[in-house]
């Protein structure tokens, strides 16, 4: 391999492993924050323990001599690996990509060990066996041609150019084996079997996820070709087609979600970018840009009705739609290879024969589309009977799920004695020293009483001026109304405020809205609670203001709440009541 392509074929492998943060982000946005800190832990440890286990016997499975004529290569420590260094990292992270699907489907609720277990599984056998049959010469690899099976059929053999089948479809129904082994969520599902939303906690971080595995796709396609000399025209249309059908696929996801929901979907559209992008994986090298568009299409349509009737129908929780994206789009954009090949994937800019792999559309017949169903369901078949194997026996020796328990806690703290992934949600204890803590004009204890004592004379509370009283003002309005409602405050002479992010509701209770296809009850709604306590300023013109601020005539304007306040003692000096207020408030 000449120094530019192998540069071309590393730089690519970097590109896919980046991929592995997009999983994890997508993954993590798309479940519950008390899982955050497990599933991260997961997408980092199956490329870990695949790395290993990929080289020690999965890559001599995959490439190296053939053990079983077609079926399988030398299960060795890693055939031709002191030598094929390129292959070796490429098709590394490759297997690492399958592995890391099946964490998203069987997220929430799978025991951390048992994770680890079905991971190395995969990277180790399941995955290269497959994929000896597809890249490492295999029956796959000839079927249809003058040198294997069915020989008439007039094919260039089962094509799948950079793993719809190989790698996300084999991720993709391993997923849903062990999603429908492991069994939903608790609360998943009512008593009368109707499914219920169980809402990502981050769509923030999905979205960053999906934006990192598009970017990411522009290796795991382009540097497929393993070469970038002399197939410039063929490399720069597997960028645009796999753009393309990525496009495609978001745009119907989003409109298809538009018109059955009421609103575009935000996590259902990003489902579609990806699906277009497994899609068109399989035949990115040999299909037309106009054909891609059609693939992405056709994707869009695939993932959002595949979600939901795995979700509803079938009563499989995945809680990302892994196997909708991976199982289902991989399936589909493999066949559809049948259909739309057109350029001769191994050249230039060659276009195939009626007699050698050309699709139906372009008058090729059913020659190929036949060879990518037989592939596809020899797979399929190979993945389902393994997976099965090796999920059951997982649940019946070391356990599949985590305890009822453990399970409503959170894995983070359950599984790896994580409180919080987020720091803000941390619980954390500072103790100090007296000579390290913060001292001022007026001693701790001075300005904070420990302990009851009679007041005295000069302990009675200051009183204030007459007809002032200290009055608390608490106001329930939007979150997206604060920065109104603080200029209007600031207005008026308000200096002090205190502002919590809180979550409920009024008439709006019960008002539905969908996510992933399923109807969600929104009994609760963020809101923010602004808290102002006065003294000097009349109490009517503090409410008055916020009302002119905070009012559109619409549900959900807010609520003003007036309290008496008996006492307020500012910490620092130690003054109380009318005295503790006025650098702070007025």
């Amino acid at each position: 391999m000449s120094a530019i392509n192998t540069l071309w074929v590393l730089l690519g492998a970097t590109l896919v492993f980046f991929m592995q943060a997009g999983f994890a982000m997508v993954e993590t946005g798309f479940t519950r924050a008390k899982n955050a800190g497990n599933i991260c832990m997961k997408n980092l440890m199956d490329f870990v323990c695949g790395t290993i286990v990929y080289w020690l016997i999965g890559f001599g499975i995959m490439f190296g001599p053939e053990l079983i004529p077609g079926i399988m290569g030398t299960p060795s420590v890693a055939a031709a690996a002191d030598t094929d260094w390129t292959s070796l990292i490429f098709q590394t992270v490759f297997c690492a990509t399958s592995a890391t699907i099946v964490s998203g489907a069987m997220a929430e609720r799978t025991k951390f060990k048992s994770y680890l277990v079905y991971s190395v599984v995969i990277s180790l056998f399941v995955y290269p066996v497959s994929g000896h049959w597809i890249w490492g010469g295999g029956w796959l690899s000839t079927l249809g041609t003058a040198g294997g099976l069915l020989p008439n059929l007039g094919a260039y053999g089962f094509h799948d150019f950079a793993g719809s089948t190989a790698v996300h479809m084999v991720g993709g129904i391993s997923a849903f084996i062990g999603a429908l082994i492991l069994g939903p969520r608790i609360g998943k599902y009512g008593k009368d079997g109707k499914p219920r939303a169980i809402p990502g906690h981050s769509i923030t971080l999905g979205c960053l996820g999906v934006f990192i595995l598009w970017f990411g796709w522009f290796g795991f396609n382009p540097a497929s070709s393993l070469a970038i000399d002399g197939l410039t025209n063929n490399v720069s249309r597997i960028f645009i087609t796999t753009n393309m059908a990525a496009a495609t696929a978001t745009l119907t996801a989003m409109i298809i979600t538009w018109v059955r929901y009421g609103k575009p979907d935000v996590s259902m559209t990003l489902n579609g970018s990806l699906a277009g992008l497994v899609a068109i994986t399989a035949g990115c090298s040999t299909v037309t840009v106009t054909g891609s568009a059609i693939i992405g299409i056709i994707a869009g349509f695939t993932v959002v009705f595949g979600v939901e009737f795995i979700d509803q129908k079938l009563k499989v929780d995945d809680p990302v739609g892994a196997v909708g994206v991976h199982g289902c789009c991989g399936a589909m954009g493999t066949l559809l290879v049948g259909v739309f090949a057109y350029f001769d994937p191994y050249t230039d800019a060659d276009v195939l024969t009626k007699g050698s792999g050309l699709g139906l559309v372009y008058g090729g017949g059913f020659a190929q589309l036949i060879v990518q169903l037989i592939g596809v369901l020899a797979v399929a078949a190979w993945v389902t009977v393994t997976m099965t194997c090796v999920f059951q026996i997982i649940k019946h020796t070391i356990g599949l799920r985590v305890p009822r328990e453990e399970e409503l806690e959170g894995l983070d703290s359950t599984e790896h004695g994580l409180l919080s992934a987020y720091a803000d949600f941390t619980f954390t204890r500072n103790d100090y020293d007296d000579e390290d803590a913060p001292t001022g004009s007026v001693p701790v204890r001075e300005a904070v009483p420990v302990e009851l004592v009679t007041p005295t004379a000069q302990d009675a509370v200051p009183v204030a001026p007459a007809g002032i009283k200290l009055t608390k003002i608490e106001i329930i309005c939007s979150q997206g109304k604060f920065d109104t409602l603080k200029s209007a405050m600031f207005d008026i002479g308000i200096t002090g405020m205190t502002c919590t992010n809180v979550l409920g509701c009024g008439e709006q209770r019960g008002a539905s809205e969908y996510y992933r296809g399923v109807m969600m009850e929104a009994t609760v709604r963020p809101k923010l609670k602004v808290d102002i306590v006065v003294c000097k300023l009349p109490v009517s013109l503090v409410v008055s203001t916020a009302k002119k601020a905070l009012y559109t005539g619409h549900i959900g304007d807010g609520k003003i709440f007036v309290y008496d306040v008996e006492n307020v003692i500012k910490v620092r000096t130690g003054e109380e009541g009318y005295d503790a207020l006025q650098d702070d408030v007025c």
